[in-house]
């Protein structure tokens, strides 16, 4: 490619020779071609086209050539790399005359002009909480033009009211090209933020009713005619409102027994309240006599080895199920039969979410319809872990949890909805008193296979025959439950499948070739290992075992269990495989890689986000950092240059990206070859580790695991559906609060009875309230929250704004908002005055809206400030607050000590204006892309007082009146069309005129949600950065797309 000088007609056959010439040449000509070449990549350009809402009737000047290019420029080609690289091997700091490519995008909003001022502000961390009554923004400034019709979001601000950018006009960027982000397009992506287009039922006898299906009556008529009293009393067996209450409030919120007791000794409190116990043991005499069990009581078994005897605490697994089951509040959710989801109408791309959408149930399905026709499968779902319950003394419970795949995931995830049970206390005894290892090792297998299969024996013939089983809503089906999946971590996945410690727990893969890539060892073959288990008792059992790959194991729980392959129920654990595995070996490569202290530094100066932790001293001791692991990283410099620093970048992109994807709610076939995509990119590029010598082999069976994540995606949904995740939070409630509950000795019999009465409470405080609604709106609902919708929670839904009904802060100066040491909204004046011409005159040019500003008079002092943005979807995620922007100045002590630091968090802010306004209380999310947005910096969020309003737009009527809340904001560059192809996040700096930041004033309703930016470090850290000023003080960021799996699914 030819490249010739604009100065001296020099021609060269490279166009690096040419940049070289240009950068070397002392030809006067030539200098000045270079710095006209400099300026005119560096000049903050502008459009001034007309606006479609805003029509501008008098455009601007334009510079612009006959070929809309400037003129006297040189034509440049693009660099299209040489003998040392490809382009994407070099880096701004390679080309000293050519600015990096953001530079010629560096251009201010248009549509309301701009000139700024760099004002200096402090950035730091700070969490301030405010009042939850809120309110939702109203309408918007104006919409934003199309990124494809003018560049940028209307700019306000500036050191002076001059219109030169004006004149500086720049051809229009091309439009974003659907290519695959993470191996995923922009079509396949949307395909996962919409419901399925086409859904395929398994048909035939499959669910059939053996009741008549027209005849629906609610558990909680059986349940109630099993307590005494009922029928004229709906608290029975408690007296009154009075009586339930203060029982319901001991069991669920007091303090203990004795306190409850000591509390109901005060002379004349029982009278007064009307009670029918005077003392906690009558309480619990009530409960434990005269309120029916919904749930299987404990039973006590001895479990003896040699000389010792062990306890085990179980319940009856199938009245477990059928506890589940038959709940009236799970009726309207329960799912009877297999479907195939897909996203397009001809069934091309199959989807994958709960676990009725995967092979599993309907291949299971298909098996027992051909024995038994008309089935209802419950797939069973089993969870195990040896948990501490002590802090000292080192004392351990042994749960084990069972819940069923007829319910949704987030039903079953979320421990409110009481979609998981408790099934039995395992023993925990050590067998300390074996001395032989092996045989210690041995004999605690054995009593876990003994114990698991004395609880699953039922399953054996109801999982073959069925057994009748009546939904909550009182429709009985011919119920088969079959053990379905076995969620646990890699010790108890060993433990169950029976597989040597460092093997593969469901192939055949030896442990020294566990780092093969691709996977080239078939699944274990349960025949096989059955029928050396067959043997037990024989000279060749133990080497029928090795021969197997198999611990000797003695009847393992799951030989005589229908339908199951043991080996292909064990399932991805993204909390122990990915968390706590694969990462935390990855940390410490990195650690050894690029050196603990430099990645201390670098972690220290985050600014602070939305859900972004700071660790002030460093995170060189801990594991879990994959929010903000590739940035800190992103370039680094290590032996071997930039090639080694690319290859390490993308190895550990290659585990970001797997371990974000495999956390999606739903997946396509095309979302699951960007998971294997990610996956092999890590292992194409991981021999980096070995070259830094940070590791010798990747033999690690959790590495390995990830091979088979989808394939198990496809067998049993999303892997939300068996995340040990859900175990764990499970231990607080029936394992830790249990114990804490007892008297420390002989606790078992103790947690059991605790934990009995609290299921006792729970659900009869639902029959209370379903018995009130009886008796005001008739007996038609079936269960006592019917009023309460469940929504299945969406990656991609739409996030309400929220605002406190009253300000942090009432009455802020003016001063204190423009002041450097406060709020920092330098040019908050000009900018307002433009902001209320540009909305009362929306039809005017820019040059018209800065002449009318001029003369707009500020009518007020003061302004009431907002100190917290929050994001809200209160039909999907409740009152949780998914996300939010921080923005307040640093808090002083009397003494001028730092309190709290400042804080203005950067947000995405909507800039495409193509969807129309956004809905009322909604940020305008819906079918934003990332090109659709531009990062902002937050510097105060304000109303404007209501006398203000009146003679700021005193021409314009109710409905035309700017919206409650809004916001000054400070832009960054646009995005380009494409994130580096290394580290995959987009480049962004401040947007800058004339030496000052470009500002605006927009509604709060067009933030779209919190961004956390990443330095560019540019190698080592500068001490003078520190988490509060990085902002001000770097030059240029990434867009960390890895904050959390909302910012990756719908930012990336």
């Amino acid at each position: 490619m030819k490249a010739s000088c604009s100065g001296c007609t020099k021609t060269f056959s490279r166009q690096a020779d040419l940049t070289q010439h240009l950068l070397k040449s002392k030809n006067p000509v030539c200098i000045e071609v270079r710095n006209r070449l400099a300026e005119s990549t560096r000049r903050p350009y502008r459009r001034d086209q007309p606006h479609p809402r805003f029509p501008s009737s008098a455009p601007g000047p334009s510079r612009l050539g006959p070929n809309n290019s400037l003129p006297d420029d040189p034509a440049v080609e693009d660099f299209a790399g040489d003998f040392f690289g490809q382009p994407e091997d070099y880096s701004e700091h390679d080309f000293p005359v050519l600015p990096p490519q953001e530079n010629i995008e560096d251009v201010p909003p248009a549509g309301l002009h701009t000139d700024n001022n760099r004002g200096r502000v402090t950035e730091s961390d700070s969490e301030e909480s405010s009042d939850d009554e809120a309110e939702v923004t109203g309408c918007d400034i104006e919409v934003p033009v199309s990124r494809h019709d003018q560049p940028m979001h209307p700019s306000i601000g500036g050191p002076s009211h001059g219109a030169q950018a004006d004149n500086l006009p720049l051809p229009p960027p091309s439009p974003p090209p659907d290519v695959p982000r993470d191996g995923i397009s922009a079509a396949d992506l949307d395909a996962l933020r919409q419901a399925p287009q086409c859904v395929q039922p398994f048909g035939g006898r499959a669910g059939e009713q053996i009741s008549d299906p027209t005849i629906k009556v609610s558990a909680y008529n059986a349940y109630g005619s099993k307590v005494t009293g009922s029928e004229d009393n709906p608290y029975a067996p408690f007296a009154s409102q009075m009586d339930w209450e203060v029982a319901q409030w001991e069991k669920e919120r007091g303090s203990g027994s004795t306190a409850f007791t000591d509390l109901l000794k005060i002379k004349g409190l029982v009278e007064a309240l009307g009670l029918s116990y005077k003392n906690s043991r009558e309480l619990n005499a009530i409960i434990d006599e005269k309120i029916p069990h919904r749930r299987p009581a404990f039973t006590h078994h001895n479990v003896t080895i040699g000389d010792e005897r062990l306890d085990l605490f179980a319940r009856d697994i199938l009245e477990c199920i059928r506890a589940l089951y038959g709940d009236p509040e799970h009726a309207r959710y329960l799912c009877f039969t297999p479907e195939r989801h897909y996203a397009d109408s001809d069934r091309t791309i199959r989807l994958y979410h709960d676990l009725h959408t995967g092979r599993w149930w309907w291949e299971t399905q298909k098996a027992v319809e051909a024995d038994t026709p008309g089935a209802t499968i419950i797939p069973v779902i089993l969870s195990s872990d040896k948990t501490q319950i002590t802090l000292f003394r080192n004392k351990s419970a042994y749960p084990v949890y069972l819940t069923i795949g007829n319910l949704p995931k987030s039903i079953r995830r979320k421990p409110g909805r009481r979609g998981q049970i408790l099934l039995a206390y395992l023993p925990t005894n050590r067998l300390e008193h074996y001395s032989n290892k092996a045989s210690r090792r041995r004999s605690l297998a054995n009593i876990f296979h003994a114990c698991m299969g004395h609880l699953l024996k039922p399953l054996v013939k109801a999982g073959i025959s069925g057994v009748p089983m009546m939904s909550g809503d009182g429709v009985w089906r011919r119920c088969h439950p079959i053990l379905a999946v076995y969620v646990g971590d890699y010790p108890e996945q060993c433990l169950v499948t029976g597989a040597y410690t460092g093997d593969c727990p469901v192939c055949e893969c030896p442990h020294d070739e566990l780092e093969t890539y691709p996977n080239a060892y078939d699944y274990r073959d349960p025949d096989a290992v059955l029928d050396a288990l067959q043997q037990l008792g024989s000279p060749s059992f133990e080497r029928a075992c090795r021969d197997a790959n198999i611990k000797p194991i003695q009847h393992p729980f799951w030989e005589p269990l229908p339908y199951l392959n043991i080996f292909r129920s064990i399932t991805p654990d993204i909390l122990h495989q990915l968390h706590q595995g694969v990462f935390k070996h990855l940390v410490s490569w990195l650690k050894t890689v690029c050196g603990a202290e430099e990645i201390d530094a670098r972690v220290s100066r985050l600014p602070p986000n939305h859900g972004i932790r700071i660790f002030w001293k460093g995170i060189s001791k801990l594991s879990r950092m994959s929010r903000f692991l590739l940035g800190i990283i992103v370039d680094m410099p290590l032996p071997g240059g930039r090639a080694v620093t690319n290859r390490l970048l993308r190895a550990t992109r290659g585990l970001l990206d797997f371990l974000y994807l495999a956390q999606y709610p739903i997946h396509s076939d095309e979302s699951l070859s960007a998971l294997e995509d990610a996956l092999s990119d890590f292992h194409a590029h991981r021999d980096v580790f070995i070259t830094l010598n940070a590791r010798d082999a990747f033999n690690i069976p959790k590495l390995h695991f990830l091979l088979h994540y989808v394939d198990f995606v496809k067998l049993f949904g999303t892997t939300d559906n068996y995340n040990t995740e859900a175990t764990e939070r499970l231990h607080i409630d029936f394992a830790k609060e249990a114990y804490r509950a007892t008297n420390h000795k002989d606790e078992y019999p103790q947690m059991t009875k605790w934990l009995e009465r609290r299921e006792k409470m729970a659900h009869h405080a639902n029959y209370v309230l379903w018995r009130l609604q009886q008796a005001q709106t008739g007996p038609s609902p079936l269960s006592a929250h019917h009023d309460q919708r469940w929504t299945a929670p969406d990656l991609a839904a739409d996030l309400q704004i929220k605002m406190t009904r009253n300000p942090t802060r009432k009455a802020i100066t003016l001063a204190e908002i423009t002041s450097p040491f406060h709020y920092g909204a330098t040019f908050f004046i000009p900018a307002l005055a433009r902001f209320v011409v540009q909305w009362t005159y929306p039809t005017l040019a820019p040059r018209q809206v800065e002449e009318k500003a001029r003369y707009v008079h500020i009518p007020f002092a003061t302004l009431p400030v907002y100190h917290r943005i929050k994001f809200w979807n209160e039909d999907i995620y409740g009152k949780e607050t998914i996300d939010s922007i921080h923005v307040h100045p640093r808090k002083l002590s009397d003494n001028d000590d730092l309190l709290i630091p400042a804080r203005f968090d950067t947000a995405l802010v909507r800039i495409d204006h193509g969807l129309g306004e956004p809905e009322p209380g909604l940020s305008g999310q819906t079918h934003l892309t990332l090109f659709d947005t531009q990062v902002a910096q937050v510097r105060i969020v304000f109303s404007l007082p209501d006398a203000a309003v009146a003679r700021l737009f005193p021409a314009l009527p109710q409905n035309r009146l700017p919206p409650r809340h809004l916001a000054y904001i400070e832009w960054f560059t646009p995005f380009r069309d494409s994130p580096e192809p290394h580290s995959g996040l987009y480049s962004v700096k401040r947007l800058v005129r004339e030496g000052g930041r470009v500002a605006s004033i927009v509604p709060v309703a067009f933030i779209q949600r919190s961004v956390h930016l990443i330095p560019k470090w540019g190698g080592r850290v500068p001490v003078e950065w520190t988490s509060g000023n990085v902002l001000d003080e770097c030059p240029a960021f990434y867009l960390n797309t890895f904050k959390d799996i909302h910012s990756y699914f719908n930012v990336k």
